[in-house]
């Protein structure tokens, strides 16, 4: 087990990146939480169980090997490689029909490829309902693993950003990316993932 990856309870685990400390939480079918980077351990967690207390279940307190790699991938990730997040299994259970189809979609963007709101409906069969998209995406467990980060507003402006740093932390990780973007806007809601 990696020293530097604290696992207090059975089922999630917080970790350090080069972003922050990241947090997240799994069941038998795949992540059910993943929360972007915060300032500190206990922060991180706080937010996790907050978000999924719920959702978090008890088990076994080593983690799958599947969730071992994610956090590796995670790291590498906040350090600036291309890691392609796309095969990571997610049990979105209670999510109903439009949001799966919304993050579908949104899993298809690979590294460092955006979309508008309107774009990313459009690609989930849901022609014309970008505000729904947009508040699909603010409700968004599982940020990075399904990439919201990656959708812009309209005229490729960032838009707004639900994570911890708003539309900061959105231009941080697309720079990452190798993705340049307008300024942000301040008038979408925060829906706190």
């Amino acid at each position: 087990m990696d020293a530097s990856i604290s696992y207090p309870l059975p089922a999630h685990a917080v970790f350090e990146t080069a972003l922050g400390f990241m947090a997240l939480a799994w069941s038998d079918n795949g992540l059910t939480r993943l929360c972007l980077p915060e300032k500190t351990h206990a922060a991180a967690e706080r937010r996790l169980l907050r978000l999924a207390g719920h959702g978090v279940v008890a088990g076994d307190r080593t983690p799958p090997l599947w969730i071992t790699n994610l956090i590796a991938d995670i790291r590498r990730y906040a350090d600036g490689a291309d890691v392609d997040f796309s095969e990571v299994p997610v049990d979105l259970a209670g999510v109903d029909d439009f949001r799966r189809d919304i993050y579908a979609a949104a899993r298809n963007l690979h590294y460092g490829e955006t979309t508008t709101y309107g774009g990313l409906a459009e690609k989930a069969g849901r022609k014309g309902l970008f505000r729904e998209t947009g508040s699909a995406l603010g409700a968004n467990p599982i940020p990075l693993v399904i990439p919201c980060h990656r959708i812009l507003a309209a005229g490729g402006k960032i838009g707004g950003f639900s994570a911890t740093g708003g539309s900061n932390m959105k231009e941080k990780m697309l720079v990452l990316e190798g993705v340049r973007v307008g300024p942000p806007q301040t008038t979408q809601a925060s829906f706190g993932f």
